[in-house]
């Protein structure tokens, strides 16, 4: 499996969190080790969400040791 596969299983498994919260969160693209997310709904305008987007990075980053990053697209 491909890095940009994996990553798209690790958001699958992520997003089911957000939609309990009313948000939700989109993989755009994996360019030169980091991950662009989109982040939609509550989320998006969520005062936790510089906390939410470090734990996908972590979750990410604890599987895949070549994504350095992952930022909002």
């Amino acid at each position: 499996m491909d890095t940009e596969s994996k990553i798209k299983e690790i958001i699958e498994k992520i997003k089911p969190i957000l939609q309990n919260d009313g948000g939700d969160i989109e993989f755009v693209k994996y360019e030169n080790g980091i991950v662009y997310v989109s982040i939609t709904g509550v989320c998006m305008h969520c005062h936790m969400l510089e906390y939410t987007l470090e734990g996908i990075e972590n979750s990410i980053k604890e599987e895949i040791d070549e994504v350095k990053k992952v930022e909002l697209a």
